[in-house]
């Protein structure tokens, strides 16, 4: 089993956006998938209460005090990938889930504050020791800003996840029924660009679509 955090210190860096996109992308790859809904706004239990598909990902929430647990019951019910939605802070519940994943992702809006507000949370993945990299999202189309937020990410020695998410209105609207934007829009470019988030994840875990765990050359 495989397990992505999802962490942001600051509100409205598409969390939750990001952790039911990819949940969906995994189950309809053949992936047994799970999120783990941490944050006590309950926005991806929401959405999970909303959804219709007969595949997953099955959304669970708890409090934070209560990972390792939950954890430990998806590995026993043959989950495959485990992505923890963590609440908008950086605290010792955001650093339990830091250390328990394979790899952190770090949503940051490509703006003057988001980007200044990233710092805690970058801090917290070096605490935890583990694989982390900012995954810029809702960066404007047709726009040199992504780019000059990656580079400039990158000069404080961050690593940025080679594929964004941009700010498409397929994002905003698939999720009101529970949905993605894989089913909302299927041919469209935030269908797109999930897939391909998608599928740079799996190689830096490990996992083929299929679900099976192999090891990193």
């Amino acid at each position: 089993m495989k397990t992505i955090a999802i962490i942001a210190q600051k509100g409205g860096s598409g969390k939750t956006t990001t952790a039911v996109h990819l949940g969906v992308a995994a189950a309809k790859s053949g992936l047994l998938t799970a999120i783990i809904d941490l944050d006590p706004q309950a926005t991806a239990r929401s959405w999970g209460g909303k959804r219709t598909a007969e595949e997953g990902p099955e959304v669970i929430g708890d409090h934070a005090s209560r990972l390792p647990h939950l954890l430990d019951e998806a590995r026993k019910n043959g989950a495959e990938l485990v992505i923890v939605d963590s609440a908008p802070n950086a605290d010792q519940a955001a650093l339990a889930a830091a250390r328990a994943a394979d790899l952190i992702l770090i949503p940051c809006r490509p703006s003057v504050f988001d980007l200044e507000a990233i710092r805690t949370t970058l801090d917290l993945a070096q605490i935890a020791k583990k694989p982390a990299f900012v995954l810029l999202n809702a960066v404007p189309v047709r726009s040199r800003i992504g780019a000059e937020a990656a580079a400039g990410l990158r000069e404080q020695g961050a690593q940025v996840a080679p594929v964004s998410l941009s700010h498409r209105a397929a994002f905003g609207h698939s999720v009101i029924d529970g949905r993605s934007a894989q089913e909302y829009e299927p041919a469209g470019k935030a269908a797109e660009e999930v897939a391909a988030l998608f599928s740079w994840i799996c190689g830096q875990v490990g996992i083929s679509s299929r679900g099976h765990v192999h090891m990193k050359a």
